[in-house]
């Protein structure tokens, strides 16, 4: 399955982005899907995941609340529905596929990777 992120750019704190995964190929119905982040400087961190249907997500402790991670299986898409951003919000996000049935937020489960869109909050 080949994934692609898109919907990233510049937003000043407080404000709201979508992001989307856009998965080509098989179909990502029978993943678990992740979102993940990278800082400049800092190691890959998880953000979020979801399961094969919606209906069960995971959120890492620092995005609860202001991040909402969703799914359309027959658009082959992965939402990150992101508020209330912060500076420290500032990354590249990635989308990736897990072909494990949990909901992990260890980057070592998933085995497909797209390439990742840059968020920048300005402050």
């Amino acid at each position: 399955v080949q994934l692609q992120a898109s919907g990233g750019g510049l937003v000043q704190a407080g404000g709201s982005l979508r992001l989307s995964c856009a998965g080509s190929g098989r179909t990502i119905s029978r993943y678990v899907m992740g979102w993940f982040r990278q800082a400049p400087g800092k190691e890959r961190e998880s953000v979020a995941t979801v399961n094969w249907s919606g209906g069960s997500t995971n959120y890492a402790g620092f995005v609860r609340g202001r991040f909402t991670i969703s799914r359309d299986n027959a658009k082959k898409t992965v939402y990150l529905q992101m508020a209330s951003l912060k500076p420290e919000d500032t990354a590249v996000y990635s989308c990736a596929a897990s072909k494990y049935g949990s909901l992990s937020l260890l980057p070592s489960d998933y085995h497909y990777w797209g390439q990742g869109t840059l968020v920048t909050v300005s402050s």
